[in-house]
């Protein structure tokens, strides 16, 4: 990629980074109103490498606006306001920035989990009221020697374990790869199910990430299980949450609840948004902002600003989500040969018109520059016949198929 790479930010951004991307020879356009049709139209007009977001969602229709569209870069690590399905259908490498907001997101976290366990918001408001009201107010469980049960153990849920420590809380976890050697590493209960997790705790917090298997996972069945009067926090995701279910457990169990995620969030810009779920007194709500404070958005634009730079100079994406994890070819086919222009080029296409697909390929230089030796994951395996038109050619040394089980 050459100096002159045109990179799209379409959300707010720290200027001192944009200063920083400028300096390294990038062409930065930078507007955080930018969202639906009016960024359609600033993708097809400013033809960016590389568009970079927050929570604005990005559509087929925009990776179709551009020619050059090449990374989407989530400047955060959920990832679910992206079409990444769409983008690896157009080779749209999707990359975010995961573990930069962990410790802001526990800290909300733990506001909340205070806020519901003293009731912080409704004594605010009722004192502003001209109301006092110390005989109700001072009704409080406390958390000290209590059990918080978190839901899924990646960089926030650990942050926000090592809070819980703190507070002199009993810790319960629950994760699809959680071991019970792994939680006695980590100084928590092993719970095998969300059910048993439910059943123990005083508090539950949730750290999911938002994907077709956490859909719903906090369900009707999920909020039965909990204690009565418990506290449930959601700071990941709303889509992980069923709220009807949620609304329904408020008021049949008495839970407190804190939330600073929705299932159907209003787009950036929208000013009104009335769920269900925050008409009640026992509901503690924020506006989907964990991440948002300046050293957790300082720490995100540095890692944004580093994934660009590797990109730029190797072109290879840091934190790619929607790189296959592995290649689904059995067939390799190693070709030593020596490193001159066009052997490549005649190996392709005897490939091309035998029918077959390289599915993945590295090529390895050898000391001196001499000689290379290049590896291909093959959709098929060749013929014989194939493999020697391969093998016609002076600067290939050797040809070798092996299938892997």
């Amino acid at each position: 990629m050459d100096a002159s790479t045109v990179i799209l930010l379409a959300d707010t951004f720290p200027t001192d980074a944009i200063a920083t991307l400028e300096s390294q020879g990038c062409i930065v356009e930078s507007d955080s109103s930018l969202k639906d049709e009016s960024l359609v139209n600033a993708i097809s007009e400013k033809n960016p490498d590389i568009l970079v977001v927050r929570s604005t969602k990005v559509t087929e229709e925009m990776m179709d606006a551009s020619l050059r569209l090449s990374i989407i870069i989530r400047a955060g690590a959920g990832y679910d306001t992206i079409n990444v399905a769409a983008a690896s259908k157009r080779g749209i490498s999707v990359a975010n920035c995961p573990g930069k907001n962990s410790i802001a997101v526990a800290e909300l976290t733990w506001g909340l989990i205070l806020a519901c366990d003293r009731r912080i918001p409704s004594q605010v408001a009722s004192l502003k009221l001209g109301c006092w009201e110390k005989k109700e107010f001072s009704k409080a469980n406390g958390l000290f020697g209590r059990t918080i049960g978190v839901i899924g153990l990646g960089g926030i849920g650990q942050e926000v374990i090592h809070r819980a420590k703190s507070f002199g809380m009993k810790v319960a976890a629950w994760s699809r790869n959680l071991t019970p050697e792994k939680a006695e590493q980590l100084g928590v209960m092993f719970c095998k199910d969300l059910q048993s997790l439910a059943e123990i705790s005083d508090v539950v917090s949730v750290h999911l990430a938002s994907t077709d298997e956490t859909k719903h996972l906090m369900n009707d069945s999920f909020f039965q299980a909990m204690k009565d009067g418990a506290i449930f926090i959601n700071t990941s995701r709303g889509a992980v949450v069923d709220e009807k279910a949620l609304v329904k457990a408020v008021q049949s169990k008495r839970l407190m609840v804190g939330l600073d995620v929705y299932e159907n969030e209003p787009a950036s810009g929208d000013r009104e948004f009335r769920p269900e779920i925050s008409t009640s007194d026992r509901v503690y709500g924020t506006h989907h902002v964990g991440a948002s404070t300046a050293q957790a958005q300082e720490q995100i634009a540095t890692e944004v600003i580093r994934i660009i730079q590797i990109y730029k100079s190797e072109g290879i994406v840091p934190n790619c989500v929607n790189q296959a994890d592995e290649c689904s070819s059995t067939v390799l086919l190693s070709v030593r040969h020596k490193n001159l222009q066009g052997v490549l080029a005649h190996v392709f296409t005897e490939l091309n018109l035998a029918g077959v697909n390289v599915e993945e390929m590295q090529n390895t230089i050898y000391d001196g520059g001499h000689a290379a030796c290049a590896r291909m994951q093959l959709s098929i395996i060749p013929t014989q016949e194939q493999m020697n038109t391969i093998k016609n050619n002076e600067n290939i040394f050797s040809v070798t198929l092996t299938t892997q089980e």
